[in-house]
């Protein structure tokens, strides 16, 4: 069998053995998704547009299911319905791909079916903002073509194995997979159980860098390296810790912080409670966080 024969074979093998675990999302497919395990369905957050979702399998049958969890920052969502007829597709055992590695990518087809795609892998690692603004990192940016309403769908190794959940397209021709390792199967397990994904906050406002350097310099003060706070809310963990409009986060939990980001992934590290370090006019403070368990601002 030559080189076409051997990749004509295994772009079938993945649709036959793949294809019947994924699903259209919504009435119009606003998306795709793929069944996880008996019940679940998982998508992208961004799919849905309320608490009922109606989901189309690939062998046509549509059904209503109701979320039974939500991470909007991270762009996921599990889905609970009958899956009866539809397997769950085959996690990889190594998730792991290299800049090279050939993936399918698999989407739910508007006009029934499932549509199945080939491309390579072009970059690991890769960021990009979900819905809410907030970075998602170490997605697997892949050249599979994805066509509207594939999102959610799955992204498949060279042997048919799940290894990432496609959710964002980008430039022309390339797109973005969440890997699917043993974290990602951690928060559909916990999703599925309908825990609510709560993040730690702050509750402030912050002004850009150069609007906290030019700040600085007007009132004589030396420019330092931190995120400027414009605004607190009332009563929440910042307020409570005695953080006030003007001064400046320069690291948390002894890490550097410079710009939202790095205060988001800081924040996400840090064990309560623990030490935010600012700078209030010429002088250097700490403060202490104690039990924050809202999504941060």
């Amino acid at each position: 069998m030559g080189l076409i024969e051997d990749l004509q074979g295994a772009i079938q093998g993945a649709a036959s053995s793949a294809g019947p675990s994924v699903v259209g999302i919504g009435r119009h497919q606003r998306g795709s998704g793929v069944v996880v395990a008996d019940g679940q369905v998982l998508t992208n957050a961004h799919n849905l547009r309320g608490d009922e979702v109606t989901v189309t399998f690939a062998d046509g049958r549509s059904a209503v299911g109701n979320v039974a969890g939500v991470d909007h920052d991270g762009d996921l969502a599990v889905i609970a319905l009958d899956t009866t007829g539809a397997p769950a597709i085959g996690w990889a055992k190594d998730p792991s791909v290299s800049v090279g590695s050939v993936v399918f990518g698999l989407a739910a087809s508007r006009s029934g079916g499932t549509r199945t795609t080939l491309g390579t892998v072009s970059a690991v690692g890769r960021a990009f903002r979900g819905p809410g603004g907030r970075r998602i990192s170490g997605s697997i940016e892949h050249t599979a073509p994805l066509a509207s309403g594939s999102s959610g769908g799955p992204l498949l190794d060279g042997a048919g194995q799940f290894v990432g959940l496609n959710t964002n397209r980008i430039g022309e021709g390339f797109y973005l997979a969440l890997p699917a390792d043993a974290a990602l199967q951690q928060r559909v397990e916990s999703l599925a159980t309908g825990a609510s994904v709560e993040r730690p906050r702050l509750g402030i406002a912050i002004a850009p860098a150069f609007v906290a350097r030019r700040m600085r310099r007007s009132v004589g003060l030396p420019d330092r390296e931190g995120l400027l706070v414009r605004g607190v809310e009332d009563d929440s963990p910042a307020a409570r810790a005695g953080i006030t409009r003007g001064d400046l986060i320069v690291a948390v939990a002894g890490t550097p912080v410079t710009d939202s980001d790095e205060l988001l992934d800081a924040i996400g590290a840090a064990k309560q409670p623990y030490e935010i370090q600012l700078v209030r006019g010429a002088a250097d403070v700490s403060v202490t966080i104690g039990t924050a368990t809202e999504g941060l601002n």
